[in-house]
């Protein structure tokens, strides 16, 4: 079977199995979401689209480090950003489906408008920003932040983008300017294994090791600057994702 998924026509086939997936999954949601709640219904079934990618893909995972959070992040009650490295585009199905304390990503505004996605996306309540201009990105950020303090934990990936090289890009200032605005803990994750499995502008999943390791809360507030918790969450992904 392993040789059978080294086969470039598998990779392609993989790359298929994805996006009919995407729309499997999309349509679960959306059609259970008036019987369970546009929340519930989302998160209940997205995970769907990872399990059956790594599976048909020979695609394993492992988490290290959960259960050494506070039981207040675990649940979910204490709100959290999470901020990961971010290496390939299976990266946020991946977290949605593993990260038990349900958080969301940020996303453009734009994101609403794709048909579907877009749909699946506010069922899961995605927090939306406008980046049309300085002003709109602003208000965008006080009102991600007032999300986030009122119970939404958030995934974000501090880079902005997916490594071209495998190695951690520069971190962009956003994240860490709503982390302050938000007061809540910052939890970095380091993924490794994600490049080797599907790097950018490859043609196929690859059979892999997802590999998860969360780290400790960092406080914003006590940091003080957003340079200090810059170069806080920096340190911790690169420890992180390389063991």
């Amino acid at each position: 079977m392993s040789r059978w998924r080294n086969n470039p026509v598998f990779g392609a086939f993989t790359l298929l199995w994805a996006a009919l997936m995407v729309s499997v999954t999309v349509l679960s949601i959306l059609v259970a979401a008036p019987f369970l709640g546009p929340r519930r219904a989302f998160f209940t079934l997205a995970p769907m689209f990872y399990r059956s990618v790594f599976a048909v893909c020979g695609i394993r995972y492992t988490i290290e480090g959960w259960e050494e959070l506070p039981e207040a992040v675990r649940s979910g009650e204490q709100p959290a950003i999470f901020m990961c490295n971010h290496e390939s585009q299976l990266d946020p199905p991946f977290l949605v489906g593993v990260v038990p304390s349900h958080p969301v990503f940020i996303a453009k505004k734009e994101v609403k408008l794709i048909p579907l996605v877009g749909w699946a996306a506010m069922c899961a309540g995605v927090i939306f920003i406008d980046r049309g201009d300085r002003e709109k990105a602003f208000r965008s950020l006080e009102q991600a932040a007032r999300e986030i303090r009122a119970g939404k934990s958030v995934v974000v990936f501090p880079e902005g983008t997916r490594t071209r090289t495998g190695e951690l890009l520069p971190l962009k200032k956003g994240s860490f300017n709503l982390a302050l605005e938000a007061g809540v803990p910052v939890v970095p994750m380091g993924l490794r294994g994600a490049y080797q499995v599907l790097p950018p502008g490859g043609l196929r999943i690859r059979p892999g090791h997802y590999h998860l390791k969360v780290g400790a809360p960092l406080d914003p507030v006590a940091l003080g600057t957003r340079e200090a918790l810059m170069e806080a969450v920096q340190r911790s992904i690169l420890t992180l994702s390389r063991g």
